[in-house]
């Protein structure tokens, strides 16, 4: 069993997410919670954006409680990820391709014209 310290910072695996915050197993004894709060400066609005379920990630320990075995966490203002996979979200757009098959004949008719031209 680790000895934990308050201001640690270990790895940890993503077990849960709720609304409220990220579930965290450290070991075999120890498990913790990132509450929202602790998750980032800005607004939180989908921790989904921050961490995925079984994602391991690095986590600073604030707080400590022995006697159940739970820990609170914190990643704000923390370099918690390990793959360092950045996410990124991708718009949806209504057009879809129809943009790409407009302009591709044009695009195609430039470039032709381009060579003829050299």
């Amino acid at each position: 069993m680790e000895n934990y310290k308050v201001g640690d910072i270990v790895k940890g695996c993503v077990t849960g997410i709720e609304k409220y915050g990220i579930f965290v197993n450290l070991d075999n004894y120890y498990t913790g919670l990132i509450h929202i709060s602790e998750i980032s400066e800005k607004f939180v609005s989908n921790i989904n954006d921050y961490v995925t379920i079984g994602e391991t990630i690095r986590v600073k320990i604030i707080d400590k409680n022995d006697d159940d075995y739970h820990l609170k966490l914190s990643i704000k203002n923390l370099d918690y990820r390990i793959n360092k996979k950045i996410r990124t979200k991708i718009k949806e757009t209504s057009k879809g391709f129809n943009t790409l098959k407009e302009y591709l004949p044009v695009w195609i008719e430039e470039k032709l014209h381009k060579i003829d031209n050299n």
